[in-house]
C-alpha cells in the first residue's frame, strides 16, 4: 500500500491525525499534513483508507499495490 499527501489540498482539519496518529502529523509551522512513516503494516490498511475518506480536502491518497502473477 502506498500513501501520499498533497499539502496543497490540505485544509488542516486534523482528521487524519485524530484517526491514525502513528502515520499522520501536522507541521508545526503551517498545520498541514505530513507523513510520519512511509511503510505500513497490514493492520493499518483499514485505518489509512478511512483517513483518506474522511479528509475534507481530499489531500490523502491511498493506492493499493498490485501483486503481479508470475507464470512458470
Amino acid at each position: 500500500m502506498r500513501v501520499s499527501v498533497d499539502r496543497d489540498r490540505c485544509c488542516s482539519s486534523g482528521m487524519c491525525v485524530m484517526n491514525v496518529p502513528e502515520v499522520f502529523d501536522q507541521d508545526d509551522r503551517d498545520s498541514l499534513v505530513r507523513l510520519r512513516q512511509t511503510s505500513f503494516r497490514p493492520d493499518q490498511f483499514a485505518e489509512l483508507r478511512l483517513a483518506a475518506q474522511l479528509c475534507p480536502g481530499g489531500a490523502i491518497t491511498v493506492a493499493e499495490e498490485e501483486t503481479a502473477a508470475i507464470d512458470d
